[in-house]
């Protein structure tokens, strides 16, 4: 690296698909940070790949190359952020630092596997910052954040659905359940939340129903923290919900403008509460 280079602050992204790395590099870059990308095939954005200074293209279950890229880019500190398709993670071709994870681990869920990759990359020297890092402006405290605001039998179905919520995040199940009516309509699995929308909302005929996203108990903020975008607004109108309750500080909002344009123009309540159901 040149000199200038190297005074300048780099930061490494593992870089999934969705919105929240290019939300990531555009908070990055406002900072005048150098961006070193690991980026995945057929998962990270290309239009997302292209906005970085040093990029290279990797296979879902490699490590060790991906560790031997940011070592050379100088890069002491990353963030893994974007989503893996689920069905990948059955499919992998492991490589032998991949392996030695898998074989230590017991239970493979979000926290164990990628708790495992953190620890590999800390002993290489690449310390795993929080995904919610430069974001913070982006998790919204309590009360209502878009769109019409709840009733109170809205708030009251919400308190119980957060409730159920943080009960099968605790279990390490999933973030998310649809509620109508003091019902759970879906719980969110392997399959993601926009799967669960579709499946609850079809059950709940569009009327009053809810998606309630929360954080885990001790949520380790470095890997799997929620987050709500444009594509879970616009997968909720398709599905008949019509209102988003998440966690206050404790889910990322991204691409708010346009959430917020979708939120109003389709009538979909989003609502922030604290963990115990206050505003």
């Amino acid at each position: 690296m040149n000199r200038s280079v190297s005074e300048q602050r780099t930061i490494g992204i593992i870089a999934g698909r969705g919105i929240f790395p290019a939300t990531f590099v555009k908070a990055a870059k406002k900072r005048g940070l150098r961006i070193v990308m690991a980026a995945f095939k057929g998962e990270t954005e290309p239009e997302t790949a292209e906005q970085v200074e040093v990029l290279e293209w990797f296979r879902v279950g490699q490590l060790g190359k991906p560790i031997k890229f940011f070592q050379q880019e100088g890069v002491s500190e990353c963030v893994m952020i974007g989503q893996i398709t689920p069905g990948r993670l059955f499919d992998l071709r492991p490589d032998l630092r991949v392996i030695k994870i898998l074989g230590r681990i017991k239970e493979r869920n979000a926290e164990t596997m990628f708790g495992a990759v953190a620890d590999e990359l800390g002993s290489a020297g690449i310390k795993v910052l929080p995904s919610t890092t430069y974001l913070e402006d982006s998790l919204p405290g309590p009360g209502p954040v878009s769109g019409p605001r709840l009733d109170a039998a809205g708030v009251d179905d919400a308190v119980y659905g957060m409730r159920m919520a943080k009960e099968v995040s605790r279990l390490d199940i999933g973030q998310s359940v649809i509620v109508r009516d003091g019902t759970v309509l879906a719980v969110e699995a392997f399959e993601g939340t926009n799967k669960c929308v579709r499946r609850g909302g079809e059950l709940g005929r569009g009327k009053n129903v809810k998606l309630v996203k929360v954080a885990k108990p001790d949520q380790d903020l470095r890997f799997d923290v929620p987050v709500v975008g444009p594509d879970t607004i616009l997968a909720c109108c398709d599905a008949g919900v019509s209102a988003v309750v998440i966690e206050a500080r404790q889910t990322l909002i991204l691409g708010i403008e346009e959430v917020e344009h979708l939120c109003n123009t389709h009538g979909i309540s989003l609502h922030a509460l604290e963990a115990g159901g206050a505003e």
